[in-house]
């Protein structure tokens, strides 16, 4: 993509990793809809990224900055922080949003895919965070920084040894961001999403798991999208260093010590036998 040729003091400027589809594409579009510019990062899925970009453009009349990176690579941060400043000349807002998870005993797991886990759920949100946040100082910006967590960094789950402790490291080093950037009027929360519909054919309303959530749907993109753009605005202002769980009540209930038949079992079985 061309740089842009319009000046960086006429628009803020948005970084969603993992934007082109499933919550991150939630995200991107509330952001284009608050007026933000949007850059965002893919992994594999060229397909997603033009649909995305082609569906930003359309909608809101900016085309979006979107680049190609595998954020578990050394120096990869640094690169897609370095990009989107040559592109747009700042960065107001980050949502660490890129991550991926499996429901994987640790006995059954690889060292490697261990190593892959925390790099892609753990370093490299906090080493993007640092480059953007050294950015933020550099130019005065008083800007943003959102790590999506989960339910599952307060709650524990069979074979979700790393990727919730990963989510949980996240949440406690956020604290510890808030105090440090603090000073410089920089802000960083944690969203967590509960059970979130990612693709198109998925209806929140419908979804069996559903019925086990308090407010009786799954979540939407959008939901977890609206949560970021206020905790960013002037309006969530005095707010810094939590984690805000966006799950419809679904982890408050204590699943597993109902012992009724119609609560199934808490830990992931949803779906009732059939008889």
């Amino acid at each position: 993509m061309t740089q842009d040729t319009h000046s960086s003091e006429q628009f803020l400027v948005a970084l969603v990793t993992g934007g082109a589809k499933g919550i991150g594409r939630g995200i991107s579009h509330v952001l284009a809809q608050k007026g933000y510019r949007i850059a965002l990062t893919y992994h594999s899925d060229s397909e997603d990224m033009n649909s995305v970009t082609q569906e930003l453009k359309h909608i809101y009349g900016a085309e979006p900055f979107a680049m190609q990176s595998d954020l578990t690579q050394p120096g990869e941060p640094k690169r897609v922080i370095e990009a989107v400043l040559e592109h747009f000349g700042r960065i107001d807002l980050v949502v660490n949003n890129a991550g991926q998870s499996t429901m994987k005993p640790l006995t059954e797991l690889e060292e490697e895919d261990i190593s892959w886990m925390v790099t892609l759920d753990y370093t490299a949100p906090i080493v993007l965070s640092k480059y953007a946040v050294r950015s933020m100082i550099e130019r005065g910006i008083k800007g943003h920084v959102h790590f999506i967590t989960s339910s599952r960094g307060e709650r524990a789950y069979p074979g979700d040894s790393i990727y919730g402790g990963m989510k949980a490291a996240l949440i406690r080093s956020c604290a510890s961001l808030a105090l440090e950037w603090a000073p410089h009027g920089i802000r960083t929360n944690c969203i967590a999403p509960g059970a979130t519909v990612h693709d198109l054919d998925q209806d929140a309303h419908t979804e069996p798991l559903g019925r086990k959530i308090p407010l009786g749907r799954l979540g939407t993109p959008s939901d977890i999208g609206e949560a970021i753009a206020w905790l960013a605005s002037d309006k969530a202002s005095y707010i810094t260093g939590i984690n805000l769980r966006i799950d419809g009540g679904l982890i408050l209930p204590g699943m597993p010590e109902d012992t009724s038949e119609e609560a199934g079992y808490g830990w992931g079985v949803v779906y009732p036998k059939e008889n």
